[in-house]
């Protein structure tokens, strides 16, 4: 029956994507970061005067839909993932990470690794997805998607739901226990 619900979702998501053009990204991880260990997300939301850049229904559907789909659970009770997002209209100077590809450092999950930094100078309409582990207090995986690399248009809905897919895209794990059966089952331990 998990067979029949896995198709069937593939299914879904292929008829929706058929307009979908995915744009070239960008991303940062953490060498500390537990990607196979997560279970439960939640958007972040700022405090105080609502921050425009940081409050869009068409992104925090997608990110919703997109994490939904990874098998991960919608939690405001101490989720282990919080996912926030911010437009940036303007160009800016922005700071990453030369890395290996993450499917290559999850193989040996070596957290000696060093960070070599560049910098990069993003043209404007830059869109940036960062996930944050509650319990670690940190960023553990960043992607950027910037007219450096394909177009971003923030008044356009169709745009910017391909730019979410097209940035989480590029985070390619699964909530734990997902594939396996087990997520809903399984109890919140040690949050």
């Amino acid at each position: 029956m998990r067979g029949f619900y896995i198709s069937l979702i593939s299914i879904i998501l292929f008829t929706s994507c058929l307009g979908y053009k995915e744009l070239p990204v960008e991303y940062d991880y953490s060498y500390k970061g537990n990607f196979k260990k997560y279970r439960t997300f939640d958007l972040m939301h700022s405090t105080g005067e609502v921050d425009s850049s940081m409050s869009n229904t068409i992104i925090e559907k997608s990110i919703l839909s997109r994490m939904k789909f990874l098998g991960y659970r919608q939690s405001v009770n101490r989720p282990h993932l919080l996912v926030c997002y911010k437009m940036f209209p303007d160009s800016l100077k922005f700071n990453g990470y030369n890395q290996p590809e993450i499917e290559h450092w999850i193989a040996t999950q070596d957290e000696n690794l060093g960070y070599d930094p560049k910098k990069l100078n993003l043209k404007t309409g830059t869109l940036l997805i960062q996930l944050f582990d509650r319990r670690q207090n940190q960023s553990i995986w960043q992607g950027y998607s910037t007219s450096l690399y394909g177009s971003i248009d923030f008044n356009d809905s169709r745009n910017l739901r391909n730019a979410v897919i097209s940035i989480l895209d590029k985070y390619r794990f699964w909530a734990e226990g997902f594939m396996e059966g087990t997520t809903s089952q399984q109890t919140e331990v040690n949050n």
